[in-house]
């Protein structure tokens, strides 16, 4: 293999510590290599970097460990052309595993131009990916809180999800504070909004439960703690809008394919980015978002193989927008699904609509256009043109001339 990098070094990152390994040599010689060992305090990590400047260093190559990269990376990132390489893509062969000799393989592999470069994205946007996933972590924490309520409630015997259909709307809220104050029965129904009153003697039975002492304790906590989320949330939000000003124009593209909304087109431009230029294709993008089967050929012969692993965040976010874009009625998504669903399957077929919606969305960011659907009548004209080609090919290769004349309506 020929050599790329004259003066490149290796680092093996760990949670306390760094191993360096810095090799030095052309491509018509052995190289010559210096192991050190640093911490990862932000005092020792410029004591690397001032030693990498010191012996000429010019590239430098890591894998992406858990969260661990990111400091050495903000230190190294502008004095080095630093690479942030896959883990999963660097491994070494099986045998003698060492730290040492982790940086070595990682130093030879970048030597000889082996890493591809993962993809990190700019201080903006890393910011706001921290925003966004932290919003997601406090909304998954928000539904387990409920979740948990709602148990309690069926543990006294209050059987108010089986009548309301979202216990925590404004009748809901207002009920569960009543059965915290003790009222009567008749009085927390009779706290029922808009088309709920239409239950009230459903209502009065399903809050004679046995709620005791206990419950109210408990059920006090968990109503203060949604209401505290709530909070955070809310200044999460208008954080979030803040960051996203410099995007205000990429995120309105986003937000005219169907499915996409407020918060997921927000998740789009943090975990995506808006320089589509960062990707060769749109079959590269859906590669690295993990939306896409692997390729799984031998012997001529292509087999099945499952979604390649990727962005976990963008993934969640465009299968929960191809959810909501099935739904829309006329559109070209709704009838594409139903078609892949009735062959492949309802997950299968919803993995391809999510494949699809990022496909439309590298395109509209790469050309700066907006989204045009195709409509719910495309895939039957394709099929309309499809059988004509080829049953006159049929008809040709039996010896007949074909004319094709429509017929008037």
């Amino acid at each position: 293999m020929d050599v790329m990098i004259e003066r490149c070094c290796g680092l093996d990152v760990h949670q306390a510590t760094v191993v360096a390994c810095l090799m030095v040599g052309s491509s018509d010689g052995r190289p010559r290599k210096e192991i050190r060992t640093f911490g990862t305090v932000t005092k020792d990590l410029v004591c690397l970097r001032e030693w990498l400047l010191e012996q000429g260093c010019t590239h430098v190559a890591m894998e992406s460990t858990g969260i661990y990269w990111k400091p050495v990376h903000a230190v190294l990132q502008d004095a080095f052309d630093v690479t942030v390489g896959n883990a999963l893509h660097m491994r070494n062969l099986p045998g003698r595993k060492t730290d040492v000799k982790d940086s070595e393989w990682i130093a030879d592999l970048l030597r000889h131009g082996m890493i591809a470069k993962s993809l990190v994205p700019s201080k903006p946007l890393a910011e706001l990916r921290d925003l966004l996933r932290y919003r997601r972590k406090l909304t998954e924490s928000r539904s387990a809180e409920r979740n948990r309520l709602l148990k309690l409630l069926d543990g006294a015997n209050i059987k108010l999800s089986s009548f309301v259909t979202d216990v925590f709307g404004v009748s809901g809220m207002a009920m569960l504070k009543a059965l915290l104050d003790g009222k009567p029965v008749d009085e927390t129904a009779n706290l029922a909004r808009g088309r709920l009153r239409k239950k009230l003697p459903q209502l009065a039975l399903a809050l004679e439960g046995r709620v005791e002492e206990h419950h109210r304790f408990i059920l006090r906590l968990q109503l203060e703690r949604l209401d505290e989320i709530e909070v955070h949330l809310a200044k999460l939000d208008a954080r979030i809008e803040d960051k996203l000003q410099p995007y205000a124009e990429n995120r309105a593209l986003i937000c005219e394919v169907p499915g996409m909304d407020r918060i997921n087109s927000a998740r789009v431009v943090a975990e995506l980015g808006t320089d589509m230029s960062l990707f060769a294709s749109e079959a590269h993008v859906a590669s690295w978002a993990g939306v896409c089967p692997g390729n799984n050929e031998s012997a001529g012969r292509r087999r099945k193989s499952r979604v390649r692993k990727g962005n976990v965040y963008l993934t969640t976010t465009l299968v929960e927008a191809a959810q909501a874009a099935v739904r829309k009625k006329g559109s070209y998504f709704r009838d594409k699904f139903h078609r892949l669903k009735a062959r492949r399957g309802y997950k299968r077929a919803l993995m391809a609509i999510a494949h699809k919606i990022l496909r439309a969305i590298y395109h509209m960011l790469r050309l700066r256009t907006h989204y045009k659907d195709l409509g719910a009548t495309y895939l039957d004209q394709v099929d309309q043109a499809r059988t004509t080609k080829n049953l006159r090919r049929r008809l040709e290769l039996l010896g007949y001339k074909v004319t094709l004349d429509k017929i008037a309506a």
